[in-house]
């Protein structure tokens, strides 16, 4: 086209550099020829397309009309036409050539840019479907992003350089080592996510505890190189991917899914405080409908055990403690607590004594996992116990306060 406008313009006798006038007008021919292309796609796409997608029952479809996905469409088609314009309008010179190859890079851009578009809408629509819950969904998509960057990066090159990309990543192969020290943590992360999912072992909103990193809390996000915890704190720890694989940490998942979370802590009991309890000590406890049955089933074992010994010494026959019925007592009531779950083990057990008293320990689960749920329960049973552990003429162990010196100095006064 360059050449008809310069014959026609020698043909009107405009001989004042008609080669440039020429070359200007066909620029300006394929000015003109852009700004008519973009706005006829804009109307086609950006306003019919979008309307489409937006007003569309699948959520896929309004997912891509959130994106900027129309746009990068339209100058993917501004970037062909100005191809073709180029070729057509202007003579084969530099010229042409920058302007074809500015539009090539230009097509490569915005095509990975679609990529991109469509990549993230996909990830939001798993993520809104539950599908991305048990599946490095994030993880996999950055990695397709970073392969996408790099081919379309080595063909960006290859047009600049004018040569073919088969010698680029013929190039590429000398540098393995460097990628693969460059692009380390990508590939463990990589590797890493597939292991996660093929195991089970981490899921988007499972309780994550691992003391090496601080983290504490709900996983929020698990992408190619790093997972998101929000701790408890509102605070936000990163941990590197592939750590979840090399080291240990805990998953709490299947505590919330059992529906039972542990309670597991002990009181000590004041060693000087166990004693056999007396019979009148027995009748009161007896009153009590937890204990009633355990008392009176246990006193008639202890009679037939006790029918031929000589009850005058202590030390010659069984009698019931104090500590025993605590234990006994404690255990009946956890298996009526409306909070605890009967389906799971619930003990009330002694351990070892030590140099703070006896360890009774409580052992069971709650039938409600929610944090602030749990911690009320726990709190409500070891109030009680607190509570009714002087009724069996038993004592909690405390370390001497300074209140306990100055009453005791003032009971000498």
């Amino acid at each position: 086209m360059q050449k008809q406008i310069q014959e026609w313009l020698l043909s009107k006798q405009v001989d004042f550099y008609p080669e440039y006038l020429a070359e200007g007008l066909a620029l300006l021919g394929i000015l003109i020829s852009c700004v008519v292309i973009f706005y006829f796609a804009y109307l086609v796409l950006r306003r019919i397309m979008y309307t489409i997608c937006a007003k569309s029952s699948l959520l896929f479809m309004r997912g891509l009309s959130e994106t900027r996905l129309f746009t990068y469409i339209n100058y993917l088609i501004l970037a062909i036409a100005l191809q073709q314009l180029a070729v057509w309008w202007l003579s084969p010179s530099t010229l042409q050539k920058i302007i074809v190859v500015a539009a090539q890079v230009w097509f490569l851009l915005n095509l990975l840019l679609i990529a991109f578009a469509l990549l993230n809408t996909l990830t939001h629509w798993t993520f809104e479907r539950n599908f991305a819950g048990n599946f490095p969904v994030r993880g996999l998509v950055q990695t397709l992003k970073l392969l996408l960057s790099i081919g379309i990066g080595i063909g960006i090159v290859s047009l600049m350089i004018g040569q073919s990309p088969l010698i680029l990543l013929s190039g590429l192969g000398a540098m393995t080592a460097v990628l693969m020290l460059v692009f380390k943590d990508p590939i463990l992360g990589l590797v890493a996510g597939i292991q996660l999912s093929a195991n089970n072992m981490l899921s988007i909103g499972d309780w994550l505890e691992m003391g090496k990193y601080n983290a504490d809390g709900a996983v929020i996000d698990i992408g190619l190189t790093t997972v998101k915890v929000k701790n408890w704190d509102n605070t936000i720890t990163t941990i590197p991917t592939y750590a979840l694989i090399s080291d240990s940490f805990k998953n709490w998942r299947s505590m919330s899914e059992s529906g039972g979370r542990r309670i597991k802590r002990s009181v000590m009991i004041d060693t000087s405080t166990v004693h056999f309890i007396s019979e009148e000590m027995v009748q009161r406890l007896t009153r009590s409908p937890l204990l009633s049955e355990y008392i009176i089933a246990k006193s008639h074992e202890l009679e037939r055990v006790n029918q031929e010994a000589d009850m005058s010494l202590a030390l010659n026959g069984r009698r019931l403690t104090n500590l025993g019925t605590f234990r006994a007592y404690l255990e009946r009531y956890l298996k009526n607590h409306p909070k605890i779950h009967q389906g799971m083990t619930v003990m009330v057990r002694q351990l070892a004594p030590t140099d703070k008293g006896i360890p009774i320990e409580i052992y069971c689960f709650s039938n409600d996992v929610a944090w602030v749920n749990y911690e009320a329960i726990q709190a409500d049973i070891f109030d009680h116990i607190f509570a009714v552990v002087s009724e069996f003429g038993l004592r909690i162990y405390q370390s001497p306060t300074g209140y306990d010196m100055r009453k005791g100095l003032s009971s000498r006064v």
